[in-house]
């Protein structure tokens, strides 16, 4: 490895160049990378919801729908509207009373099924039908266009209408993200490292990084919005550690070899296995969500495993180039930093280290309980602004005509039509059904089919399938609706036991079982997976389980915060965050527990050789923390998408955490549980090392 550190030393201008000429393919890999702004869309392919979806999409070419409220407004001016939307490329088809009755007829005698469909007092109800599925760019400046033909008595609402106005909101607040990111850790660095200039050139080889992983992300075709906001800031997080340690090395070796190429040739030697050690434990905490059943969590782990393999190459080669290149510049601006010994903090923690693990045990008890009565969200409207235009829509749906959400129920052409009208009487006693929508059912059984006209016979019967709208009062994701769509299939499945309920409700529904189970495993395997590599690190069975218990213990404290808050939390969060606080905080633990054993192998009594390690180790700890800290809490105070807003909050809150946790508390649990470490550990201490039980008491009664 000091071949590689010397090669990368002396060719430094070569390996930026190189570097820098790898930007070109990653900028355009980053740009033709597509964005998805679907989570439903997330879903496995196997869920009857998701079938129901692609038969919509394929043979009705209306899989996403709109709800367009129109206020006071003449018949005959709602019928331009809809003929200008009908002429919008992305729109197949737009419902409105006109399908169904003329117009020209009085609507007070209207019946009363129609009136309560498409009629309030002083609004009507049109519903438009998209070619292509929500998240599709057709679908997408389809809605642009829309609201271009609009005026201010005319809301649009609906699932496809929520996804564009997350993704204009995403896409304009993105860059800021990223922006206030880098100033803000910036920041961190200027007051925590010795020269002024070295976080600049810190965050540059973490961007070459950062361009390189968008870049590559190209392979996997598209990525989830929720990833290209986060992606950039929690890659710049984790991967600042490295960072830090190459950085220290060399500064340590400068003081002790002239040349500065072998010094940092020997610095790269020295780091490079505890750093790829390291990121290893972050790379598996990302990786054990990509095993998640909702495809999410491929998108998430794979690109953030990913991001963290880049930023460890980017330290031990783009890095050591950009110091040594800028050496002189960084030296001439040194300076003090705002740290301090932490002599006093080391002291504390040793002293009355049985006073800091029964404060974390009662703490953990109560953590435990808020962690495991979490109110959770799933819906997408909840994490978006309330002026929002879709979202004022929806609120109007919701109070004008007592609807949330529609449920598609899909059936074979063959069942008859009298059995269809059966089936509807006994869906709209279904408690939560504001309205049913069949040509059965406002035409009558009684008229033939040949006598309906084609294009009103292709928005409810096309190919082998009939089609019927449910509309639901209830919303999304809630107990209420969850047992409606429930009741809604047992019905449908007594008249065609291959018949599918689908729509956004159902969707969600799918979606709140797959996060449960998501839960359970990727918690499981991120925590199994840590726990080996931190067992092989060490060759130790007893530290993995004191070291996983004290992340586990800040992942509690963390994850309850919302409970004794009284906030929701959404779904996604509950799923991902222990692996990534477990992921990437672990390697505070890891350190000061190796420096701990290092200084027991140099023959130092337990107390004193924690009060070291910790003297040693909060300098590093504490930089980490605090830039993983600044590189997320910026997104978190300024993102309007709720769920941009929580997830980061939690990441920040939780480096912060962690960091606290390390330095309180596992000093105390390695001081009292250092016996069964001895005992369970190979090459734990020295062989001909003895303890000192009279150095013990004298210690404990200084």
């Amino acid at each position: 490895m000091n071949k590689f550190g010397l090669f990368i030393a002396k060719h430094r201008r070569l390996v930026l160049i190189f570097a820098t000429i790898l930007l070109v393919p990653s900028l355009f890999g980053a740009v033709k990378t597509k964005i998805n702004y679907d989570i439903l869309t997330y879903l496995p392919k196997s869920l009857d919801s998701v079938k129901g979806q692609e038969i919509l999409n394929d043979v009705f070419n209306s899989s996403a729908k709109g709800m367009l409220v129109i206020e006071n407004m003449e018949s005959k001016d709602v019928v331009k509207v809809k003929e200008k939307i009908k002429g919008i490329e992305g729109v197949e088809n737009v419902v409105w009373i006109d399908d169904f009755v003329d117009i020209t007829i009085p609507k007070e005698i209207f019946p009363n099924e129609v009136k309560e469909m498409f009629f309030r007092e002083n609004s009507t109800l049109v519903m438009i039908q998209f070619s292509n599925e929500s998240s599709s760019p057709i679908t997408q400046e389809a809605i642009d266009n829309i609201r271009k033909t609009l005026d201010k008595q005319c809301f649009l609402s609906g699932m496809s209408a929520v996804l564009k106005d997350t993704v204009d909101l995403a896409d304009k607040q993105t860059p800021i993200y990223v922006a206030l990111a880098v100033a803000l850790a910036v920041v961190v660095l200027m007051l925590t490292l010795e020269s002024t200039i070295v976080p600049f050139i810190i965050l540059l080889s973490i961007g070459y990084a950062i361009l390189y992983n968008f870049g590559t992300n190209i392979f996997f075709k598209e990525i989830s919005y929720i990833t290209k906001s986060l992606a950039a800031v929690l890659q710049l997080g984790v991967t600042m550690d490295y960072s830090i340690f190459l950085l220290h090395r060399y500064e340590e070796e400068c003081s002790n070899i002239d040349d500065k190429n072998q010094a940092m040739a020997k610095a790269i030697a020295k780091t490079a296995s505890s750093i790829v050690g390291s990121s290893l434990t972050t790379i598996a905490g990302f990786l054990a969500i990509a095993v998640m059943e909702l495809t999410i969590g491929k998108d998430i782990g794979f690109v953030m495993a990913k991001g963290v393999v880049f930023g460890v190459l980017s330290v031990l080669t783009i890095l050591p180039a950009l110091i040594l290149t800028f050496d002189k510049l960084i030296n001439r601006f040194n300076h003090g930093t705002i740290l301090p010994e932490f002599n006093g903090l080391s002291k504390l923690v040793t002293k009355h280290y049985k006073a800091f693990i029964i404060v974390s045990i009662f703490i953990f008890a109560v953590a435990f309980y808020g962690e495991r009565n979490n109110e959770i969200y799933y819906n997408l409207d909840e994490s978006l602004p309330k002026d929002m235009d879709s979202i004022v829509a929806l609120k109007k749906l919701k109070d004008d005509y007592n609807m949330m959400t529609t449920h598609m129920v899909i059936l074979s052409k063959d069942v008859p039509a009298y059995k269809v009208k059966s089936m509807i009487e006994e869906i709209n006693k279904v408690e939560g059904v504001e309205n049913i929508l069949s040509y059965e059912k406002l035409i009558g059984p009684s008229i033939p089919e040949d006598f309906l006209p084609a294009a009103l016979k292709d928005k409810f019967q096309k190919g082998d399938y009939k089609q019927i709208l449910v509309n639901s009062k209830f919303k999304a994701a809630t107990e209420e609706e969850n047992a409606q769509i429930e009741n809604i299939e047992k019905i449908v499945k007594k008249y065609d036991k291959k018949a599918i309920v689908t729509g956004e409700g159902v969707l969600t529904k799918d979606l709140v079982g797959i996060a449960d189970e998501d839960f359970k495993r990727v918690n499981t395997i991120s925590t199994i997976a840590v726990f080996v590599i931190i067992m092989l690190v060490f060759t130790s069975i007893s530290i993995p389980v004191f070291l996983i218990l004290l992340i586990m213990l800040a992942i509690f404290i963390n994850m309850s915060i919302p409970y004794y808050l009284n906030h929701a939390i959404p779904f996604i969060a509950s799923i991902v965050i222990g692996s990534i606080q477990l992921g990437a905080t672990v390697d505070y633990a890891i350190l000061l527990t190796t420096r701990f054993r290092e200084e027991i192998k140099k023959g130092h009594e337990k107390f004193e050789a924690m009060e070291i390690a910790v003297k040693e180790s909060s300098k590093s700890i504490v930089t980490s923390g605090l830039t993983f800290f600044a590189s997320t809490v910026g997104v978190a105070v300024i993102s309007e998408i709720e769920i941009i807003k929580s997830l980061s909050t939690m990441i920040a809150r939780g480096a912060l955490i962690s960091t606290a946790v390390i330095l309180f508390v596992l000093p105390g649990v390695l001081i009292a549980g250092e016996s069964l470490i001895r005992s369970t550990s190979k090459n734990w201490a020295n062989n001909n090392q003895q303890k000192s039980e009279k150095g013990r008491i004298i210690y404990e009664n200084k």
